[in-house]
């Protein structure tokens, strides 16, 4: 529970069984002038979802999205409040992946309703950061709306920022003198990355739909909330580029590796064809003297094997030096 006036806040952890449940669904029915109430809910059922949305007034569609939790990025009206849903996410460096969840903000006249999917809760930072500035709390549950959004974004820009410093490594790997195929590990990461962008690219629209001129939400935003708000949309855009140019990066890189790869493979090829060229002039003259015909040069000649040995492996060391000197060896 917060006032908008002092910054002064009130906690309360339940369960919707409890009897203190009740008592706060009670203080929510008093909230008074300048008051409002901020719910949070962990992996709710239907129908704990469903007593809590019969007190706030939410449309059984709001209810729907927010159980499910497999909602794209969007925002929508339900009377007078406002749901956006969000993804929340996170890296982990262990395995080098990107990690979701979901979150439905429900903005009412006097009260934020948030429920969320996932380990990763933004909550808990966007209510630190409402202690630390209460001066926020003057644009009452829009404050929460903001806080929740802004921490939302910067985890954005930290994963963006890993997911960079692992594809810088991805480089140096793939342009480095071993021969290791990493073609594996950029499918992987890329297939990262396009979670990311499922993420972030849809939530572009929706901060610009809040924004909007007249007629739309920007026209229901106190006019000193928005520049607030203009700043987390400018955070989410640079994210948003930075991750499309990390997508496009790794296809280069992607391409970079398949081409070393096929590059790999035709020096392979030329190495086994100079190795077969040099043993072929050998067994050619073995297999000349080979014949066992009784009328040869050279059969009763006494240095006939030395000649025929010397022939083998000066032909032999010819081809060899040709071969090493155009870089086939």
């Amino acid at each position: 529970m917060y006032e908008e006036r002092s910054g002064r806040s009130e906690t309360m952890e339940c369960a919707l069984e409890d009897e203190t449940c009740q008592l706060v669904l009670k203080r929510l029915r008093g909230l008074g002038e300048g008051e409002f109430g901020w719910v949070r809910l962990v992996d709710p059922t239907e129908g704990e979802l469903t007593q809590l949305a019969e007190e706030l007034g939410l449309h059984p569609l709001a209810v729907e999205d927010a159980v499910q939790a497999q909602q794209r990025p969007k925002r929508e009206h339900f009377g007078d409040v406002l749901a956006v849903a969000l993804k929340t996410l996170w890296y982990v460096d262990a395995e080098a992946a990107v990690e979701t969840g979901e979150l439905m903000v429900f903005v009412g006249p006097r009260y934020v309703l948030t429920v969320r999917h996932g380990e990763h809760d933004p909550a808990d930072e966007a209510a630190r950061r409402l202690e630390a500035d209460p001066g926020m709390l003057r644009f009452g549950p829009l404050s929460v709306l903001h806080a929740v959004l802004d921490v939302v974004v910067d985890a954005y820009s930290d994963a963006a920022a890993k997911v960079r410093a692992a594809l810088t490594k991805l480089e140096d790997c793939v342009f480095s003198t071993s021969r290791v195929d990493h073609t594996e590990a950029i499918y992987s990461l890329k297939r990262e990355v396009r979670e990311f962008r499922d993420a972030v690219q849809p939530l572009v629209p929706v901060l610009q739909g809040l924004l909007a001129g007249p007629g739309q939400e920007g026209q229901r935003f106190p006019p000193k909330a928005l520049p607030y708000f203009r700043d987390v949309a400018d955070h989410l855009n640079r994210t948003d580029t930075e991750v499309r140019s990390l997508d496009e990066l790794l296809t280069s890189v992607l391409d970079a590796q398949q081409a070393r790869v096929g590059t790999w493979q035709n020096d392979d090829m030329r190495r086994i064809s100079a190795w077969a060229a040099i043993f072929a002039v050998p067994t050619m003259v073995a297999g000349v003297y080979g014949m066992n015909f009784e009328h040869m040069p050279e059969l009763g000649w006494s240095y006939g094997y030395p000649l025929a040995l010397s022939l083998m492996a000066l032909a032999s060391g010819l081809l060899y030096r040709a071969f090493r000197r155009n870089g086939w060896l």
